[in-house]
């Protein structure tokens, strides 16, 4: 193994459950598995609206900018309440705050079911956004606490396989519903999926029996001071926003590029950009060996390269041919560096993970927020291809600093 890990600071999530180790394991394993159902949907819901977007603008006729503040205003939210999740997964039990969390999802998409008018959509978003900022930060946050750092980066990229699938199915499936039936039952079915999942984890015992061990004794104001003034933490959530907002632009605009550039229909074009999430699952199989082979400087910026050249070949050739592998290049890519970049942050706070984690995912999607604001600002008046440009060489210069960076931490 070429990793270099940091000092570990580990908090076994399981202290005082009882049993023996391997009634322990057992018990992490259904207990990952189960988060991983609630961030399949969590991340299925994120990305809805890529494919829905041309739908939207001819719906409430407005443009595709315009279309897309249902992915801005849903980052915003997410990203916002990442404050509030976070520290009351710390208080109360990550996995009973995260069954909550899917309930109150169920209150957004049924909003959006029945939107008249893109400013209700909008609103419907928000909501979701809310509640579903309650579960992918503190399931990784749940990692942190129970899996040993030197195990963590393998373990995050098999959630990843579910968090992937997510991705793949919310693009695609959404694509051909609303090529077929039309996008409000999109959010008809996410509406019965949380529905099952929220009620499958608030009603499993051994969330309660953790929900009443004592969580973090530092105060949340303590908690979040003493991420925002170490000045290592500090870089990670600059990292996270500036990667939120080159690699969600680029992504977020796909399916409509390949719909208005090369008039593909919407479930093709959503399906050409579920490869994105292809390539993330190509990169979660094989993380192991990636691991054994390369430092974590080196995941970097091979995750940067491969996200560099990517999206400048979407930028530059106009042949849709090599969209398709690019676009399964780019989530090897981000992938690789995401992970890396996740895998160190959850060491900022080992005491205050749930805090910690929560300022973390809140930057990404600050990032998102940002980026895709301006994107669409940048669509309307100048093109598609100079966004894509513009996020590969951002990711590339971000990839590179982010990669020194660790390599001359772990020279200390």
């Amino acid at each position: 193994m070429r990793q270099n890990h940091p000092q570990e600071s580990h908090i076994d999530g399981n202290t005082g459950l009882g049993g023996n180790q391997a009634a322990t394991q057992q018990q992490e394993r259904r207990a990952l598995f189960a988060l991983g159902f609630a961030g399949f949907g969590s991340s299925a819901m994120m990305r809805v609206c890529d494919p829905m977007l041309p739908a939207l603008a001819q719906d409430f006729n407005v443009t595709a900018g315009q279309a897309s503040h249902t992915i801005s205003a849903y980052a915003i939210a997410y990203g916002i309440l990442q404050l509030v999740f976070g520290p009351l997964g710390d208080r109360y039990g990550k996995r009973r705050v995260i069954g909550i969390a899917a309930l109150l999802c169920i209150v957004g998409n049924a909003i959006a079911v029945f939107a008249a008018t893109l400013d209700l959509l909008i609103i419907a978003r928000v909501l979701a956004g809310v509640a579903a900022a309650g579960i992918i930060p503190l399931s990784l946050a749940w990692i942190g606490d129970t899996v040993p750092y030197a195990e963590r980066q393998a373990a995050m990229a098999r959630y990843l396989t579910a968090i992937l699938m997510g991705l793949i199915a919310g693009q695609w499936v959404s694509g051909v519903i609303t090529d077929v039936w039309g996008w409000r039952w999109i959010f008809a079915l996410l509406f019965v999926f949380f529905l099952v999942v929220g009620l499958a984890l608030s009603l499993d015992r051994s969330i309660r029996r953790e929900a009443r061990r004592p969580m973090s004794g530092n105060g949340y104001i303590r908690d979040m001071i003493g991420v925002l003034t170490n000045l290592w933490a500090v870089w990670l959530l600059v990292v996270v926003t500036l990667e939120g907002a080159f690699v969600f632009s680029a992504m977020a605009f796909l399916p409509t590029f390949m719909h208005d550039e090369y008039g593909f229909g919407i479930s093709v074009s959503s399906g050409i950009v579920a490869l994105y999430g292809v390539g993330g699952m190509m990169y979660s199989f094989s993380a192991r060996k990636l691991l054994s082979r390369f430092s974590e400087g080196g995941m970097a910026m091979l995750g940067g390269l491969l996200l560099t050249v990517s999206w400048l070949v979407v930028a530059v050739l106009d042949h849709w041919e090599w969209v398709l592998p690019a676009t399964m290049a780019a989530g090897i890519g981000y992938y690789t560096l995401h992970s890396t970049l996740t895998t160190r942050a959850t060491q900022m706070a080992p005491a205050a993970r749930g805090t910690a984690m929560s300022l973390f995912a809140g930057c990404l999607f600050l990032g998102i927020s940002i980026g895709v604001s301006l994107s669409g600002l940048v669509i309307d008046h100048i093109s598609y291809r100079w966004v894509f440009a513009i996020c590969a060489l951002g990711l590339g210069l971000l990839a590179s600093a982010f990669a020194y960076s660790l390599r001359m931490r772990d020279k200390r």
